[in-house]
């Protein structure tokens, strides 16, 4: 490639990636505007700029807007937004003080996780019932069942606390439920997705590869562990935040590149690098994660723009609707009632227990990395995608109108109770 080349691709790419970003900024007013957390809006927008772009023109057309040259360069800039993001996600989960009780957590976390897993594989069964072989593919079956399952389980830890935030729920009782219940499933959810991802080579082999993947990134992340909780460390954080943001994001890169050369998903060895960051009490390490975390989030639509150019297209005329309509209903009947009988056994009553049902149904972007983490690993068909990615975007939409509904019924509920007429003393005695 001669440099007047170099130069025109270059030009291709920034004036690529300046209007998607442009779009998702729009994506983000509109979904504020509805009401709606600004990742429905983002999301929907960058799956199906292609699409759309495809369907109002022909194939040419789409080919010199988004030639492959150009895809390749976004799909990288996608990838590294979604592994930067990811130290921030993987940060945030773990449990902080003044939790839940633990006998409350292990109720609803039981109940919010089992039910979704077994409506998981209830999926997997109405494919096998429908011969849906678009969606099924050619991947062994305990892979696929265990990824589908897992695909069902999750919700959103960061648009779940911006939901309890915006509504004033952080500091009740069923809003740290949820989110200390959401922190504890998606630790789980990962460890199956590796577990399902090793599973999908079909042979032992696939495992022990896996295994070696998981040795490497996590010996990079307990050495970046070790390194960072050395004084010279936490004096860096302290007088340059900005630094040793930068210095995180190399190494979130590094050890996600390794990750994927082994065999596994660069996002395990980015979540490893976040889980491994310390925590608040050695020094302030919150400030360059988040800008490490802030950096990647603004360049994640990307990353769904080329899924929806490289996955959604293709899978719009093969998913049937029988399969999206299913993983819809599945979707939403795992968490809402999994999440509402948990609540229950914790000693939740009946209002605040659908609050916590409706709360525990938001998937969000996490649910979106996992299911693109299936996709990548070969496991998840394009059809299943697309159903995945609608009840994805469907349950995190719900949630709002869903909580507003049970406000409304709670405010009713309040209004009713003073109906009854309390005693009132008259002289002598009371009627």
């Amino acid at each position: 490639m001669d440099t007047s080349d170099f130069l025109l691709r270059a030009v291709h790419v920034i004036v690529a990636l300046a209007a998607l970003l442009v779009l998702a900024r729009a994506g983000r007013a509109a979904a504020r505007w509805l009401g709606q957390p600004e990742v429905v809006g983002e999301v929907t927008v960058g799956l199906l700029v292609g699409p759309v772009v495809l369907a109002l023109s022909d194939r040419a057309l789409f080919d010199a807007l988004l030639p492959a040259a150009v895809i390749d360069v976004l799909k990288l800039v996608g990838q590294v937004g979604l592994v930067l993001y990811l130290v921030g996600l993987a940060h945030k989960l773990r449990p902080g003080p003044g939790g839940p009780p633990r006998q409350a957590l292990t109720s609803l976390t039981a109940g919010a996780f089992v039910a979704p897993l077994t409506t998981g594989v209830l999926l997997v069964g109405l494919i096998a019932l429908t011969d849906d072989k678009a969606a099924r593919g050619d991947v062994p079956l305990p892979a696929f069942l265990l990824m589908v399952a897992v695909t069902m389980s999750i919700t959103a830890v960061p648009v779940l606390s911006r939901i309890l935030g915006d509504r004033g729920l952080n500091d009740s009782a069923e809003g740290r439920l949820s989110l200390a219940s959401a922190i504890v499933m998606d630790s789980m959810g990962w460890i199956l997705l590796t577990l399902a991802i090793g599973l999908g080579a079909g042979h032992l082999g696939g495992l022990w590869e896996s295994l070696g993947a998981l040795v490497a990134g996590g010996s990079c992340a307990l050495l970046l562990r070790l390194g960072l909780r050395t004084d010279p460390a936490r004096r860096m954080c302290r007088r340059m935040p900005r630094i040793t943001a930068l210095l995180l994001g190399c190494a979130a890169l590094g050890t996600a590149m390794l990750t994927e050369h082994f065999g596994m998903t660069a996002i395990v060895g980015a979540a490893m690098v976040g889980l491994a960051i310390p925590g608040e009490d050695l020094a302030p390490w919150a400030k360059p994660v988040d800008a490490v975390s802030r950096t990647g989030r603004m360049l994640t639509p990307i990353f769904f723009v080329v899924t929806g150019v490289t996955v959604l297209i293709k899978a719009f005329t093969a998913a049937s609707w029988t399969l999206i309509v299913g993983t819809l209903v599945l979707g939403c009947a795992g968490k809402l009632l999994g999440g509402y009988l948990g609540a229950r056994f914790a000693g939740s009553p009946r209002l605040p227990a659908l609050r916590i049902g409706v709360l525990m149904n938001t998937r969000g972007l996490t649910e979106l990395i996992v299911i693109q983490a299936g996709y990548s690993a070969g496991i998840l068909s394009a059809p299943l995608v697309l159903a995945l990615v609608v009840m994805a975007l469907a349950t995190t939409a719900m949630t709002g109108p869903l909580l507003q509904v049970l406000d409304r019924a709670e405010r009713r509920g309040a209004v009713q109770e003073p109906a009854v007429l309390p005693t009132v003393a008259t002289g002598g005695g009371t009627r």
